[in-house]
């Protein structure tokens, strides 16, 4: 493929539902473009986009992939990103470095879940975006539901730039309302088309509809709205009638609608000059950055005379070859065999062989340009999000913005041989999917591995047994419980043992008292030495603290660590032969049990804000099932037809919420939660934990 400069490229991300037909959308495309001389299917485990054997196997996209073709002169580089909410890193990663969104619609069904998902997505990232109604030859195939639903869902400004003739088995072809002409489908389905008149049973509504059109494209622009009312529709050219379409996608007035049939190949030709008409090329992508020299704000050009800048927005590892990244270049130019900067960490990179990917199929290139995408193998600090750049101007352009964890799960390996090879494997999963995060529970010690859900957590652990050959199980993390007082004690103990050689003796008397919570406290235990007289050594301290803190470890009630908690060591008694260390840690620890056991000790469970937005018909739902767990609701915020409620919720009862909320929203409900403080377990539960606690103590 020859070299294109940045106004010669275009970024196009594939979005939409899974199963709505992206990757057999890209298939078209390729084949459409004669960038492949046949047609895979996504049923039979040969498309060029999704060729991870997991994708195979599941017949579904789990990484995002990359497609260029060629098309009239320009480089579009297509993105085929996982219709799965379970991949949502995909999705935010592909936003991060494209010039326009398609988003793939099925016209069976509708506006779906990830329709929703990503048009959301897309309108926070400030991409232009065009519809494609995609499998108009399939039954219950309906143009028009389609084009309503997503009026009503997703924006008033979706409008069709092209009507399908005919629906299901009887579709055969397309109109464009901006050229009036029609599109008929080749008897061949190689996707060849015939252009015709536009059908007399379908000029009434043809007409009818390009009004519509061209009102939206007419209001984009004064000039255009003056000789549109004083010569009609016919006085605009097509020129301006493509310049106003693109002002309108520009500002958010016009979302154009296409249709047509992967499939049988009906359509692409004319998405492919979508594309070109209606996505911005490269050459007006201007990035901000930050001058790290100055700790300035910069605005990155896409020029060949800037110094380089780059994002990696996506990263793979194979056991056997390493790490492969994916870069787009903002601005300068990418080499082969040099030295570049990576920001975040300030070490430069050693660049090896570039290539142009197109899904697993790797060409090898000299020199990448500012606009475009290509890849690099084996850079050893550089991770997704990371700016590689010139070592002479040192900037930090923004990153990627990743879905929050919703799902924790603690990992246990099959086996030791799985043990000792489970925390390098985790890191080199998460170079691959920056939606994780991997952390250790203080309190309980397991593992702990964060994703988008549950189902996402599975999907991670039968791709480091396939690749990496580790096993391991994800469950449900056990609760960190923690244990205090709440009332002032004391008590004494008095430790003797005498086994016919030297003793043992020790007399401690402490009081224990509450300390008020101070999430900034880092000790839970403040000791205080309080003896008077010297009646017992001050060297005997650190082995009553420790027996002290043993006690606390161990908790009194369920086996979970005792905090906030002040002990004064008032009085005692020593032995000038038989006192020993070990002696005085029993007393210390036996004292501070007694002591606790008066002072009205109580079990604190985590409790978590949850931030959760669902649609306005979901949220009485939501709110009735937040009463159930024990929540509290702390607001309620209305934000157009969607709603934000913040609750207080316990760990224990929103484990699986990631799960419970797709149910009850019909997966269009998203949540965030993080800890926000420890409150005491009501009484019958705690009698229930403690019971569990004993009896597992007891196995």
């Amino acid at each position: 493929m020859k070299p294109y400069g940045p106004e010669h490229i275009h970024n196009v991300g594939i979005f939409g539902h899974g199963g709505c037909g992206k990757t057999s959308l890209v298939e078209a495309l390729l084949y459409t473009a004669h960038a492949t001389t046949r047609l895979g299917r996504v049923e039979d485990g040969n498309t060029v986009s999704d060729y991870d054997p997991d994708e195979k196997e599941r017949r579904q996209s789990i990484n995002l992939s990359i497609a260029p073709i060629e098309w009239k002169d320009q480089k579009i580089n297509l993105i085929d990103v996982p219709g799965s909410a379970d991949y949502a890193s995909e999705v935010a990663a592909a936003m991060r470095v494209i010039d326009g969104a398609v988003l793939v619609m099925d016209a069976s069904a509708g506006v779906e879940v990830g329709t929703e998902l990503v048009w959301q997505a897309a309108k926070a990232a400030n991409v232009p975006v065009l519809i494609f109604v995609n499998k108009m030859d399939r039954e219950n195939a309906d143009f028009d539901r389609t084009v309503e639903q997503a009026q009503e869902l997703l924006s008033d400004a979706v409008v069709p730039m092209q009507l399908p003739i005919g629906s299901q088995k009887d579709f055969r072809g397309i109109i464009s309302l901006r050229r009036q002409r029609a599109w008929l489908l080749s008897s061949k389905r190689d996707g060849s088309f015939e252009e015709a008149d536009i059908p007399e049973e379908y000029r009434d509504r043809e007409q009818a509809m390009r009004e519509v059109v061209i009102d939206k494209i007419a209001v984009t622009n004064d000039h255009l709205i003056e000789k549109y009312l004083e010569g009609g529709a016919d006085a605009l050219t097509m020129d301006e009638l493509r310049d106003g379409m693109r002002a309108g996608i520009a500002n958010n007035t016009i979302v154009p609608v296409y249709v047509g049939s992967a499939t049988v190949l009906s359509g692409c030709a004319q998405l492919l000059d979508a594309m070109l008409d209606a996505i911005p090329s490269a050459a007006r992508k201007i990035a901000n950055a930050i001058d790290l020299i100055h700790d300035t704000p910069i605005q990155i050009h896409p020029s060949y005379n800037e110094p380089l800048a780059a994002l990696v927005f996506k990263t793979l590892v194979d056991p056997h070859v390493g790490k492969l990244s994916y870069v787009r270049v903002y601005a300068g130019e990418f080499h082969s065999n040099s030295s570049v900067l990576n920001s975040r960490v300030r070490k430069e990179e050693r660049i090896g062989q570039l290539y142009s990917m197109r899904g697993k199929e790797q060409t090898p290139i000299h020199n990448v340009g500012p606009g475009d995408i290509c890849a690099v193998i084996k850079l050893t600090e550089t991770i997704s999000g990371d700016t590689l750049c010139s070592p002479d101007r040192p900037v930090q352009l923004r990153g990627i913005a990743y879905p929050a964890p919703a799902f924790t799960g603690g990992v246990k390996p099959h086996s030791r041989a799985d043990l000792d090879k489970m925390g390098t494997t985790l890191h080199r999963v998460m170079e691959e999917d920056p939606a994780l995060q991997i952390s250790r529970d203080p309190i309980t010690g397991e593992t702990l591995l964060s994703g988008i859900s549950e189902t996402h957590l599975q999907n991670i652990a039968d791709r480091m047994r396939r690749k990496f050959g580790v096993a391991i199980d994800i469950d449900l993390p056990r609760i960190p419980y923690r244990e205090t007082i709440r009332a002032n004690a004391e008590a004494a103990y008095t430790h003797k043992k005498q086994t016919g050689g030297a003793g043992q003796y020790a007399h401690v008397a402490l009081r224990v008292a509450p300390l008020p919570p101070d999430p900034t406290r880092e000790d839970a235990l403040e000791f205080e030495w309080a003896i008077v007289g010297g009646v017992i050594s001050r060297g005997f301290a650190p082995a009553i603290e420790k027996g002290v803190r043993e006690a606390m470890h161990e908790g009194l009630i369920s086996g979970s660590p005792m905090v906030d908690v002040k002990v004064s060591v008032f009085d005692g008694k020593e032995h000038p032969v038989d006192s020993k260390e070990v002696a005085f840690k029993t007393a210390g620890l036996q004292a501070f049990r007694q002591a606790a056991q008066k002072a009205q000790p109580v079990l604190m469970e985590p409790i978590y804000e949850l931030q959760i937005n669902v649609p306005d018909q979901f949220t009485g739902d939501v709110m009735s099932d937040l009463n159930t767990r024990r929540g509290r609701i702390m607001g309620i915020n209305n934000e157009g037809a969607r709603t934000t409620i913040t609750a207080h919720v316990p760990l224990a009862e929103c484990q699986r919420y990631s799960t419970d909320l797709r149910s009850i929203t019909q997966g269009r409900g998203t949540f965030s939660m993080q800890f926000d403080h420890y409150e005491d377990v009501p009484a019958h539960l705690a009698e229930q934990i403690k019971d569990k606690a004993h009896a597992e103590h007891a196995v």
